[in-house]
């Protein structure tokens, strides 16, 4: 039995008490036995193990419900030549050209680096989505096998596409329904899959079928859709439709399928994405470097839509996400008292309702029986702290890097800012060649 005390805890329960200033939770193994009072646990459990929190925030950890491991070595990257000016150029003469650049080796070198900062800011479970079109056979299972090493819990899949011909698009099919199986066979609570599609303007209706066929219904999709306008203009002249039109004509749309972004939707689409219980995912960091608009997270919630909240790669801190959030929010719509509720619930509620579609632990609460995914917070508030304004204090004070102690499904991953068992140094070094063997590949020199 292990106790987790000394700090403010909350616990996102709505069926129970959300905050005790002197609290505690105990969890053995990968389940939480009980929350409560720092003193009735410590009666309670006096052989447990202490994790002292040490006066911090005692939380459950984030939940990431869209990111992308392709891009981890991207950081400080500067691509000779490379200056775009509208979103083809972004994804062509950045994002493509990494990937296609990305073999094995390399695949595990960014998904090692993201581990490690999901750790360092408390995010325990990830959504992502992943291309690497230099290698793709296998490309899941080397992030998998990162995903145990480090203790992350995973959902993945392989972004199909038709931008580099039909051989490479088959191979991201065949990876896709692999992966599905690998997953049917494993049943490793820890991992699961999604079917990943790119962009619709890259897949064509015979690569939508292809995907549905390889899919066979047994799992949801994971694919761009309306990031920018080359979806809305590509779908219309090309095939007479919107693009969520497109995706219920070949099967995708359904309660298991997350549609990243969807910032250019109408409220035919809305209705559409409604009706079929399909979730969305917004990444207002992302939409915004890259220029292509604000998703209407307001009309979309107001539909009673599934929305949660991701990074697409930007960054891995959620609180990051959150406060860019808000402001985008009240600066699209102009209006300083919208978005509050819409984008603490997209973080806090909803992205463990969509963790729930995929995992079999109960996710994103600190409750008897949940996970033991549980994060140590080093905030010292000096203004009033309650149950009545978390949020508040999460938004204006706290940032992921504040994050101290980080425990996935009951194994402890960092303590006290330390990574447990975890060699950094070694697993640094190994990022930083992958690094520079992709950089120098981009750039045509040695790193």
């Amino acid at each position: 039995m292990k106790l987790v005390t000394n700090g403010r805890l909350i616990t996102r329960d709505k069926t129970a008490r959300g905050y005790y200033e002197h609290g505690a939770v105990a969890y053995e193994g990968t389940r939480i036995v009980a929350v409560g009072e720092e003193s009735v646990l410590r009666a309670a459990y006096p052989d447990a193990e202490i994790i002292d929190a040490n006066g911090g925030v005692i939380m459950p950890a984030f939940i990431n419900a869209h990111t992308h491991i392709y891009s981890a070595l991207a950081r400080g990257l500067s691509i000779k030549g490379n200056n775009p000016t509208n979103f083809y150029e972004v994804l062509d003469g950045t994002w493509w050209a990494i990937d296609r650049h990305l073999y094995r080796d390399g695949t595990k070198a960014s998904a090692d680096a993201l581990y490690l900062d999901c750790i360092k800011q408390g995010v325990t479970t990830i959504f992502d989505h992943h291309a690497s079109y230099g290698e793709i056979p296998g490309s899941l299972h080397t992030i998998a096998e990162s995903a145990k090493a480090f203790g992350i819990r995973s959902c993945l899949c392989y972004e199909v596409s038709d931008r580099d011909g039909e051989e490479k698009c088959l191979q991201a099919i065949a990876e896709n329904a692999d992966w599905i199986t690998e997953c049917q066979q494993r049943n490793d609570p820890m991992l699961a899959a999604m079917f990943g599609g790119h962009a619709l303007f890259t897949i064509s209706d015979k690569t939508f079928d292809r995907m549905a066929a390889a899919n066979n219904g047994r799992t949801g999709y994971h694919i761009h859709v309306s990031e920018g306008m080359n979806d809305v203009y590509d779908s219309l002249q090309n095939y007479g439709r919107r693009p969520v039109q497109r995706l219920q004509d070949h099967g995708i749309l359904g309660p298991k399928t997350i549609l990243g972004h969807c910032i250019h939707v109408n409220s035919a689409e809305i209705e559409l994405i409604k009706n079929t219980n399909t979730m969305v995912v917004n990444n207002p960091e992302s939409n915004m470097g890259n220029a292509v608009g604000i998703c209407p997270v307001l009309p979309l919630y107001r539909a009673g839509i599934l929305l949660g909240m991701g990074t697409d790669a930007y960054t891995n801190d959620m609180l990051e996400s959150l406060k860019v959030a808000l402001c985008s929010q009240r600066s699209n719509a102009c209006l300083p008292n919208v978005g509050w509720c819409e984008v603490t619930d997209m973080l806090f509620q909803n992205n463990a309702k969509i963790g729930a579609k995929y995992f079999p632990d109960l996710l994103g609460v600190l409750r008897p029986g949940a996970a033991a995914d549980i994060i140590v917070m080093d905030y010292k508030p000096f203004t009033p702290f309650s149950d009545a304004n978390i949020d508040g204090h999460m938004i204006f004070g706290m940032t992921g890097r504040q994050c101290q102690t980080t425990i996935a499904n009951g194994r402890l991953l960092m303590k006290d800012r330390e990574l447990v068992d975890i060699d950094e140094e070694a697993v640094n070094a190994h990022i930083l060649e992958a690094a520079k063997k992709l950089w120098g590949e981009l750039n045509h020199c040695q790193y």
